[in-house]
């Protein structure tokens, strides 16, 4: 009979705070506030996490890519 290896735990999924999406002003060049929503592999955190709405987020994701190809920000960590 084959054993069951244990899986790792998951750290639970936390919001970062409460819902703030009151219509916030992402912008590219603002790299400290950008750089809250990237995990430290420079990945985009998930809508979950940041507590964005989805036209919030879309912002978000939008300033992340156009700081990265103008080399503000790292594509990998």
């Amino acid at each position: 009979m084959a054993m069951k290896m244990a899986s790792k735990p998951r750290a639970p999924l936390v919001p970062m705070g409460k819902k703030r999406c009151e219509d916030p002003r992402i912008d590219y060049k603002d790299l400290i506030y950008i750089t809250k929503f990237m995990t430290p592999q420079a990945q985009i955190q998930s809508r979950r996490r940041t507590s964005f709405c989805a036209q919030c987020q879309r912002q978000l994701k939008q300033a992340i890519k156009r700081a990265r190809h103008l080399g503000l920000l790292p594509f990998v960590g």
